[in-house]
């Protein structure tokens, strides 16, 4: 697939949430014909009836696994998913990733492994992680954010920024096929240093306390997180905040050819829409 998006559609899996959202305005944005898919227009990641009426006659999709690319179960159903995207003449795939998540190396090679147009975007963690879901939530509840990040540096990538990269992804196959795109906002912040520039910017008190993974596990535990995915995320948490990231990617630039989005902009943003008032 070229550059002509003309008549071109795309399936958003995860039409409704945190990502898919973005990528479906992005590719709206550039001319796509969207295709949502989630359990509200009847596509279940854990129903495999559902899926070809999904597919059938798309050009494209753009993959996000429900729980996360890394977790078990998720290998088999984005490689089961991209054969059968691929028996149904939908050729272009891309699959967001996360950038040093070990865990998630074996649903990237079961992408590859279905011999589609394929790209994987390697993301940092969200910027909208601070201002969508549960640590968003904390923030406005209690003030704290409680997190096993220790002072581990993390170049926050804006979503937006992704979005329009996994749309280039998928408008330019030819360019990107076959490619690992890895994403980062434009520098290094810890945790400690986040929460201050939003507890600025929002002109409340916010902290942010540090505590091991194993403490945190406990507290997902009881708060009712069933005990395996209370365990993949602690594991997970061990391994993506070890420090492993903690340097810049140049993906944003080379592909839409500017600098990504800085943190202050988002805060000052999401600040101004009243997103972490108590």
């Amino acid at each position: 697939m070229t550059q002509d998006t003309g008549n071109t559609t795309v399936v958003v899996t995860g039409a409704r949430g945190r990502t898919g959202s973005r990528v479906a305005r992005a590719a709206r944005a550039a001319g796509l014909t969207v295709r949502a898919a989630s359990r509200a227009t009847g596509f279940d990641w854990g129903d495999r009836s559902t899926w070809a009426d999904t597919l059938r006659g798309a050009d494209a999709a753009y993959l996000v696994h429900p729980s996360d690319v890394g977790a078990p179960g998720a290998a088999e159903a984005v490689g089961d998913l991209a054969r059968e995207a691929l028996a149904l003449g939908v050729r272009r795939l891309v699959l967001l990733s996360a950038r040093g998540e070990d865990q998630a190396l074996p649903t990237e090679e079961a992408l590859h492994a279905s011999g589609a147009d394929r790209t994987v975007v390697r993301a940092a963690w969200f910027a909208q992680n601070f201002s969508e879901g549960p640590l968003a939530e904390e923030l406005r509840r209690s003030g704290e954010l409680v997190f096993p990040a220790g002072e581990v540096p993390e170049p926050f990538v804006d979503l937006r920024d992704v979005a329009d990269v996994v749309v280039a992804a998928l408008t330019d196959g030819e360019r990107y096929a076959g490619r690992t795109l890895t994403v980062t906002g434009p520098r290094l912040l810890t945790w400690r240093e986040a929460v201050a520039e939003i507890a600025a910017a929002a002109g409340r008190p916010l902290t942010y306390r540090a505590v091991p993974a194993h403490d945190y596990g406990e507290a997902l535990l009881a708060l009712g997180v069933e005990r395996e995915e209370a365990g993949f995320l602690t594991g997970l948490f061990e391994d993506l905040l070890d420090g492993r990231n903690a340097h810049l990617e140049d993906g944003v630039r080379r592909v839409l050819g500017r600098e990504p989005r800085d943190f202050a902009d988002f805060v000052r943003e999401e600040a101004a829409a009243g997103t972490w008032k108590g």
